[in-house]
């Protein structure tokens, strides 16, 4: 009985037992793909995560060698290769050896110059000033539009 507990603590993540298998959702926290477990299961339960292109449930047994596609709102999709099981959340160090990341690569971003910028104290802007900024942004709100019936 000791000697299992000393080796819970020496550093090693919990790892399945005889049944090596676990959660999807609990495996998809433990390597920090997403925030909480309940997260996790809130993305199986709306389609947004698929083992081996199928969709699952939260309660998927996962399984070394398993492809995992995680689909985030607001962020790229993550495609990972089970490699190591974990059930307890680890360190970023320890979580990145449990996967093989086969995400492909972030578009590039797109260099925005910044526009509109004032030196600080220099009071406010002049009507010039102002049209610059705008000629600037690319707002052209010059007249009536086309279709406006002025009166």
């Amino acid at each position: 009985m000791a000697a299992a507990q000393s080796a819970g603590t020496s550093g090693t993540p919990a790892a399945p037992g005889g049944g090596a298998s676990v959660r999807v959702d609990s495996w998809i926290w433990a390597v920090r793909l997403v925030k909480t477990r309940a997260a996790g299961a809130a993305a199986c339960r709306g389609g947004h995560v698929k083992v081996n292109g199928t969709s699952v449930k939260p309660a998927h047994a996962l399984r070394v060698g398993d492809e995992v596609r995680v689909r985030r709102p607001g962020d790229r999709e993550r495609l990972v290769i089970v490699k190591r099981l974990i059930r307890k959340r680890v360190g970023a160090p320890v979580a990145v050896e449990a996967y093989e990341d086969n995400s492909p690569p972030p578009p590039p971003r797109t260099v925005v110059a910044p526009v509109g910028v004032r030196d600080r104290g220099t009071g406010r802007p002049t009507k010039r000033d102002r049209r610059e900024l705008e000629r600037l942004r690319g707002i052209f709100g010059q007249g009536p539009e086309a279709g406006d019936d002025p009166s």
